[in-house]
């Protein structure tokens, strides 16, 4: 069967979920044996978003192949298991770099480059990259922002033009509001009804309409919005608040989004999949009623800028068949005066990766209490060399132990800037990015949990672990169990003597599906409950 491409738009306002309704479609399509991929496609400026502030932009999100992407490329792994690269992630910054690089080259033999056809033309290409390849049936194009925004003009022309060139082969689903006026006790269509006009005003008619709303809509609401927007009432799906979002597929299955689409590609329909082990993970999640308070130490206290690892979490606590309560501790207002108080009512404690000064004094703090009270913890990337940092400064004798990147004159650089590192003055996309071979340590605690030799892991940082020192940390008992084979970087250290004391200098949040929960994370939730009682 040729490609076909399902184009994923928004409408009304922003951060409706486009990103989880494309993953549910991923999903629906892959629990009927179709191959998918999703491409993000974001109308911002940036080359990527690996340079934003996470109050910003929320969690840079990285690819096996070392792209920083945006976060929605997390929801697209954790639904469907597919391994994103840096083909799915396109920026307005890039594909506008693409067309000035090849502007200076003479590529384009003169001609006034325009936005028509040149930036279209290469938005097109970028779309059309996956078709060539003959692995996927179908492939799922969000592109980001609201339907009006200048910024998204060019895109919604390439779509314009695709849908044309592609016939039969394109279908359109487009999100939108329905907001409820209390006062009036009504619900309203009139801003949906506007999103379509607007698209239609573009030259495109949505095939699908999914209304995301937080009250249930009657038929005849649905019946409204398919007539005024031209649109088969079987068309108009409602995407209602649910409890989590892991239960969007199913009801968007329940409401047959998946038949919706077949239908209007022509594909026949067939019979509705059960998507069993789906189904077993909803109903691990609802019975699972014991809580496990986990402390997040770090300095964004905004939801999105830790996404993956509160998801890896959640998913976590559920195969343990417990409820993570995740609360933010900020680093920053964490003394040894009130570290006690802030950390003692949890059952483990994650030490947040980031960059610069800011707040790493109350992680070290926070690493110091956790190791001496012997509570399960975990860091990540930069919370691996807090803990790394809070060991030197009070087991190793190290008191002006730091990392090169908060003291470039610290006698005792127990994290380092690595090599190649040094000279870079490009902050985008320069950093150690994607997937590393990780040796681990036979007969570690580690090497217990992956229940293999060798690991691959996804990276993001400039500074490591500084092997000058590493003796006098084996020998004082912070292990080093998993090291780099290729450039005998240290990836993991941990504590055996305690409980669960684990840091790692890659990401493994990153690594998290629905189906296939991290075993690093399944391990650090099992060690935080209570021993079953005798």
């Amino acid at each position: 069967m040729e490609p076909k491409f399902i184009f994923v738009t928004g409408g009304v306002v922003s951060s409706l979920g486009k990103g989880i309704i494309s993953s549910s479609i991923g999903k629906l399509l892959q629990a009927r044996g179709y191959r998918i991929t999703i491409q993000k496609f974001d109308p911002y400026i940036n080359i990527d978003p690996g340079t934003l502030n996470p109050y910003e932009h929320g969690e840079c999100y990285v690819t096996d192949d070392g792209m920083e992407t945006d976060l929605d490329l997390g929801h697209y792994e954790r639904f469907t298991g597919i391994r994103t690269t840096r083909n799915n992630s396109v920026t307005t910054g890039r594909i506008y770099k693409t067309v000035i690089d090849r502007e200076r080259k003479g590529d384009y033999l003169g001609k006034t480059i325009q936005v028509v056809p040149h930036i279209t033309d290469e938005i097109k290409r970028r779309m059309l990259r996956e078709m060539d390849r003959d692995k996927y049936d179908f492939i799922i194009t969000e592109v980001g922002g609201t339907i009006g925004d200048i910024e998204s003009a060019p895109f919604m022309e390439a779509i314009r033009q695709l849908r044309w060139e592609l016939g039969k082969n394109a279908v359109s689903v487009h999100l939108t509001y329905v907001p409820y006026l209390k006062a009036a006790g009504e619900l309203k269509t009139k801003p949906t009804q506007h999103s379509v006009k607007e698209m239609q005003g573009m030259g495109i008619q949505p095939d699908v309409l999914i209304l995301r709303t937080e009250l249930h809509l009657s038929d005849s609401v649905r019946m409204k919005v398919a007539s005024f927007c031209n649109v088969d009432l079987e068309c108009v799906v409602q995407s209602e608040d649910l409890p989590s979002i892991y239960e969007v597929p199913v009801n968007m299955q329940k409401q047959g989004l998946d038949a919706a689409i077949m239908r209007k590609f022509g594909i026949p329909v067939g019979e509705t999949p059960a998507m069993k082990p789906w189904h077993e993970f909803l109903d691990k999640q609802k019975n699972a009623t014991k809580i496990v308070r986990i402390g997040l130490v770090g300095k964004y206290d905004l939801q999105d800028a830790y996404k993956s690892i509160r998801e890896s979490l959640n998913l976590a606590g559920i195969y343990n068949d417990v409820k993570v309560k995740i609360e933010f501790v900020n680093s920053e207002n964490i003394t040894k005066a009130n570290v006690e108080e802030k950390l003692k009512d949890f059952a483990g404690i994650m030490i947040c990766p980031g960059f610069g000064q800011r707040g790493i004094e109350g992680k070290i703090i926070a690493a110091e209490y956790t190791r001496t009270h012997d509570i399960p913890t975990f860091g990540i990337c930069l919370g691996m060399q807090m803990m790394v940092i809070e060991f030197a400064r009070n087991v190793l004798g190290f008191a002006d132990a730091n990392s090169r990147e908060m003291d470039e004159h610290t006698p005792h650089n127990v994290i380092d800037i690595m090599e190649d590192q040094k000279n870079i003055t490009n902050m985008g996309g320069t950093m150690r990015l994607g997937a590393y071979a990780c040796q681990l340590k036979e007969g570690s605690k580690v090497a217990s949990i992956y229940k293999d030799k060798l690991i691959h892991e996804r990276h993001r940082h400039r500074y490591e672990f500084n092997n000058k020192y590493k003796d006098d940390y084996e020998s004082k008992g912070m292990k080093c169990t998993g090291i780099n084979p290729d450039a005998d970087l240290v990836e993991i250290v941990e504590i055996p003597e305690l409980k669960w004391y684990v840091g790692t200098q890659f990401h493994p949040e990153y690594a998290s599906t629905v189906l296939e929960p991290h075993p690093l994370f399944v391990d650090f939730i099992k060690q935080t409950l209570p021993s079953p009682s005798l």
